[in-house]
């Protein structure tokens, strides 16, 4: 049975929302800090003490970090891979022999069972000397095969594929196509049943990730609804040389010279029925749960990129001398540092929590692991901006240049490339702040949805009126007076203590800023997009300052470097406390209204005149390239690595 010619299907904006509302995972059964926090509950007992790994965990995790560490700097040419844009076979054949591919994979199917902690700890070093390296495996195991097999896959597919996933074979992602991107709604590859047993695959896949190299492929494709199947967008894992797979292109970008990422050409490609993951339908929630603690591993590297930007910065600024003394003992520069340094504990206490709770799995982390996806990508993007700058000239120019004239090879600029793309990939940050902003007024639309939803009935209405009018009678007053408005409360963080005040007083204000926003825009409150992006910028630096309160006094109370711990969570909290102030300012000052005009204006074409005076080097050709399903025309470009 052939598939059906089939182009993206055309939807609605509701549509598109129901679509992804019907994905999300609706329900709560572990607490969350960050959910809380968002209702203006400081919940400070969620995250203090701070969580702690197991000994034998801690034992495994450094056995292998060690070793880790003595393959990076002895086997993998990090200007290489800049060099040539490719990672070469050999250092990822003796990635395989370390069994890095299997870090999280469960030891009884070959792999390491490292935590979420020391996995993404073992992501930062990898990234450090190489941020292509480190994407390709975060990208096999964090949103590969392994997760959504080891959360969604029955015992044959575990027991089938991943021996294979913790040592030979890589794994790539396949949601993307050419025309859809954050809208799932519109997805176009098909999956059609043939018999009780087959599916036949047709479609295009758009920056796979490790598919030009990869061995097994999760790929998205919509089943259409028949007799005997329910359809819908649904996951299956797909042998990677099957007849029909075409890896059209391998693609080039700004920064991550190294990676593996294509353009996937399937065609009548028959995938086995028990290679299906989960139930038809269920692709999307798969994909969205799969993310949870898989976006974890972009902050990681983040992370570990901030390390390496506040060393490059001391070290340099302290050696660069202008006008009599080093460049950092400048205001101008050393507000720099103090930012870099601050920052760079910071995340990594926001990364270094949300993996222990996740190890845990005491509390829900959804919207820890976005939060810390949100913030991390934004913030690393700062540091290395700010390096370049603290770096003057050679912080634009490149290492290999650098080098050639007898100076330090210092990538500061490759690190700028190189990270842009956290603030797209696994979620834009606009996405992020959406999906943020849905999870924090959860709670609201759970008790009054129904209010301003236009297809509810009235009697659905005055129900939810009431119930509405209960949940707010208990909430409201709530947010009035807490422990933040205490001059003693958590004394026992010392000076630290006013900052987690703070928070529990903050908290309170954006739960009464985002209860007012709703009362004042009701049903088009989805709409004020700049709106709802503050509101989850300051709970994102909230949840920063909390994680870098509680890992200080971690840190104290162990005897490591306690009292400078301490320091740089201090600056850290005054430093995110004005960024707060100005995004308070912003919910009710700011230019969205004007903003909207000049769109129109520019759509409209009222503001051509402006774009006057230049010449566009842009190529020919159309925005979005046509995918018409078929046969491939093009060399496949699939290379296995041995």
């Amino acid at each position: 049975m052939s598939a059906p010619t089939q182009r993206p299907p055309k939807v609605t904006e509701r549509e598109a929302r129901q679509v992804a509302e019907a994905a999300r995972q609706q329900d709560w059964h572990k607490p969350s800090f960050a959910k809380e926090l968002f209702l203006g509950r400081f919940r400070l007992d969620l995250i203090h003490p701070h969580p702690m790994p197991a000994d034998e965990d801690v034992r495994r995790g450094e056995a292998f970090l060690a070793k880790l560490r003595a393959f990076c700097e002895t086997r993998v040419d990090g200007a290489r891979i800049e060099r040539e844009a490719r990672i070469p076979d050999e250092t990822v054949t003796g990635l395989k022999e370390l069994g890095a591919l299997g870090m999280k994979i469960d030891p009884k199917y070959g792999g390491l069972g490292l935590t979420q902690l020391y996995y993404n700890r073992a992501l930062a070093l990898v990234g450090s000397v190489s941020p292509a390296l480190g994407a390709l495996l975060s990208a096999h195991q964090s949103i590969g095969v392994p997760q959504p097999l080891k959360l969604f896959g029955t015992q044959e597919q575990k027991d089938a594929f991943l021996p294979r996933l913790a040592r030979s074979d890589i794994s790539a992602f396949l949601l993307t196509e050419p025309d859809v991107g954050s809208d799932p709604a519109r997805l176009a590859t098909t999956a059609v049943p043939d018999g009780d047993d087959t599916y036949v695959l047709d479609g295009v896949k758009l920056w796979t990730t490790n598919g030009v190299v990869a061995d097994l492929l999760v790929v998205m494709a919509r089943v259409p609804a028949s007799e005997g199947h329910r359809g819908g967008i649904t996951a299956f894992v797909v042998e990677g040389d099957s007849p029909g797979i075409t890896v059209e292109h391998r693609n080039a970008f700004m920064g991550l010279r190294g990676l593996e990422n294509g353009v996937t050409r399937f065609h009548q490609v028959r995938v086995p029925a028990a290679n299906r993951i989960g139930p038809e339908g269920s692709g999307l929630k798969i994909a969205l749960t799969t993310l949870n603690t898989g976006r974890l591993s972009l902050p990681a590297a983040c992370a570990g990129a901030g390390k390496w930007c506040l060393k490059i910065s001391r070290e340099w600024a302290a050696e660069r001398e202008q006008w009599g003394k080093p460049v950092a003992r400048h205001e101008a520069v050393g507000t720099k540092i103090s930012f870099i340094a601050a920052t760079a504990f910071a995340l990594e206490a926001v990364v270094d929590l949300a993996s222990q709770m996740a190890d845990e799995d005491r509390n829900d982390i959804r919207i820890e692991a976005a939060l810390a996806k949100l913030y991390g990508s934004e913030m690393a993007w700062r540091m290395a901006d700010e390096l370049v700058q603290i770096r003057g000239g050679r912080g634009y120019e490149t290492a290999d240049s650098l080098a050639a004239r007898g100076e330090r090879a210092v990538p500061a600029e490759q690190l700028l490339r190189d990270l842009r793309i956290n603030r797209i990939f696994e979620g834009s940050t606009e996405i992020m702040h959406l999906l943020i902003a849905r999870e924090a007024v959860d709670a609201h639309l759970a008790v009054a949805g129904d209010i301003i939803d236009p297809d509810k009935a009235l009697a659905d209405k005055a129900k939810a009126g009431a119930r509405a009018g209960g949940f707010y009678a208990r909430w409201l007053p709530r947010l009035v007076a807490g422990q933040g408005q205490l001059p003693g409360a958590y004394a026992e963080f010392g000076e630290l203590a006013t900052h987690l005040r703070y928070v529990e007083r903050t908290s309170r204000k954006l739960a009464r800023s985002t209860f007012y926003a709703m009362s004042r825009w009701q049903g088009k409150m989805e709409l004020k997009q700049a709106f709802l992006g503050r509101i989850v910028d300051i709970g994102a630096e909230l949840f920063a300052m909390s994680a870098a309160c509680v890992r200080a006094e971690l840190l104290r109370t162990t005897g490591e470097h306690g009292r400078a711990a301490h320091q740089l969570a201090d600056a850290f909290c005054r430093q995110a406390r004005l960024r707060v102030a100005e995004l308070f300012g912003r919910l009710w000052d700011n230019t969205d209204d004007l903003d909207r005009k000049v769109v129109d204006g520019v759509l409209a074409g009222s503001y051509t005149w402006l774009e006057e005076g230049i010449l566009d080097p842009s190529g020919d050709g159309p925005w979005i390239a046509g995918t018409p399903p078929g046969p491939s025309e093009r060399e496949n470009v699939h290379r296995k690595i041995p």
